[in-house]
């Protein structure tokens, strides 16, 4: 197979996954599908664990966070965690508790900014809702899964003829004008749809009016269940339209979500290709995928909260009682959250000599003021793994007069003290709707990965400071 080949087959693998994953509880578990498909087994935080060399676990939180984890063959508490991390989450509208609107003869669904979305490229798009219901079936409470396979919402735009400067200055109220329509009152009153009456304890309210009849409707229907049944829901709103192949000569990736399912699903399919190196690592090899990244991490299931340490602390077990402090400065992580590429219409918001391109490789990224964990240790280590594993590399540094965003990089370094650096794939239209990448990125993020969880160990020995 030519190399071009494999480039646009792993792109199209990686836009399955995508299509699959409107909400980071649809990412946790098509990622848990690919981790038992090769043997993974799942572990409960709540459950005592043994864990021997060769072993291969993983564990969720919230449904919404995973961590797999694969051991090394040579490996004995006190030994290093070679680590990717990345996120589930990406900027959405997300349905309010109480979502039910009406206006104007139209009915509403009330939904809260998630994030730093580019909230103007939600407009006059074909949107629908995929997340998690809670529902009781025969006195247990059930995690399922919903994903409307069709459109069912629209942002409308106001037309330019009632609004003259729309072209020039277009900055929409979150509250009042980001809201889509869901159906109108005229043909909800000709189908003359009816819910049943789903019974709640005094001082509960139903379902239905909290939300709309109508969506209550299809969420119980996609998941065959009655209205009563249905406890509680979190769900994101989601493009329709499918991720693609795009450009002349087939290169980019037209998608939702790169930021970051790109690096989430990478950092999975490194894992899992590079289980016949493991026999000979020391280390525990791991990829920690956290929600909420995209609203700063400060949750139960986020990279801020205990639960890497917790899981690093658990390996570590069974050795002496220092194990975990001699295994973290052993240890090694990769931040992986997409990169800027340079713009071709703003080239000039890019700081000169740091202009990412597409296709040329795997972004490392810089700034003094920490907000990206990088050091001239941890990147010195990861371009020679780069080098031994034939991956390309280039630098980022934001501009002084630019602000410049953050990952979970500062965070999982500042909290454990293990050496970071922040990475990321090249890409365009970062935080709207429908974002842009090269179909050379899925490749060379899984080239790099595999590269660094079976060559770290190796570089690690080599300094001799």
């Amino acid at each position: 197979m030519a190399a071009t080949d494999k480039v646009l087959g792993a792109a199209k693998q990686f836009i399955s996954f995508v299509n699959k994953c409107p909400s980071p509880f649809h990412v946790v578990d098509e990622t848990k599908k690919l981790l038992v498909a090769a043997g993974y087994k799942e572990l409960r935080e709540t459950e005592p664990w043994a864990i021997q060399p060769l072993d291969k676990y993983f564990l969720t939180r919230n449904q919404s966070t995973i961590i797999a984890f694969a051991v090394g063959g040579n490996f004995k508490p006190g030994n290093g965690f070679s680590i990717v991390g990345a996120h589930t989450d990406s900027p959405c509208l997300k349905v309010k508790p109480k979502s039910k609107t009406n206006k104007s003869g139209y009915a509403m669904v009330g939904v809260e900014c998630y994030g730093g979305g580019i909230w103007h490229t939600w407009f006059d798009r074909d949107l629908t809702v995929g997340g998690r219901v809670l529902v009781k079936n025969n006195g247990s409470i059930e995690h399922r899964l919903v994903h409307i396979q069709k459109p069912i919402l629209r942002v409308p735009h106001i037309a330019i003829h009632l609004m003259r400067d729309h072209n020039e200055k277009f900055g929409p109220n979150k509250e009042s004008q980001v809201c889509p329509v869901l159906a109108t009152s005229v043909q909800l009153e000709l189908q003359g749809d009816k819910q049943e009456d789903n019974k709640k304890p005094e001082g509960q309210e139903k379902q239905c009016d909290k939300h709309q009849p109508a969506l209550v409707k299809l969420i119980c229907d996609e998941l065959k269940i009655s209205p009563d049944q249905m406890m509680d829901f979190e769900l994101c709103v989601a493009d329709t339209q499918p991720a693609a192949i795009g450009g002349a000569l087939d290169e980019f990736i037209f998608a939702p979500r790169l930021d970051n399912l790109l690096n989430a699903y990478t950092a999975v399919e490194a894992l899992i290709e590079t289980d016949s190196s493991l026999k000979s690592d020391p280390n525990i090899r791991l990829i920690c995928l956290f929600d909420n990244e995209e609203v700063g991490s400060q949750s139960a299931q986020g990279a801020a909260s205990t639960l890497q340490e917790l899981v690093l602390r658990r390996l570590s077990s069974g050795g002496s009682q220092t194990a975990f402090e001699e295994a973290i400065p052993k240890s090694y992580m990769i931040s992986a959250d997409q990169a800027h590429a340079v713009h071709p219409n703003y080239s000039d918001k890019h700081e000169t000599n740091h202009q990412a391109a597409l296709h040329k490789g795997i972004v490392l990224k810089f700034n003094s003021n920490q907000r990206y964990a990088t050091t001239a240790i941890t990147t010195t280590i990861l371009r020679e793994i780069a080098l031994k594993s034939g991956c390309p590399l280039q630098d980022f540094v934001v501009r002084n007069d630019s602000p410049c965003g953050s990952t979970i990089g500062p965070i999982m370094s500042a909290k454990l003290g293990i050496p970071t650096i922040d990475i990321g794939a090249p890409q365009l239209s970062m935080h709207s709707i429908r974002e842009m990448c090269c179909t050379s990125s899925v490749s060379q993020a899984i080239c790099l990965y595999k590269g660094f969880f079976e060559k770290y160990p190796e570089v690690f020995s080599s300094l001799k400071f």
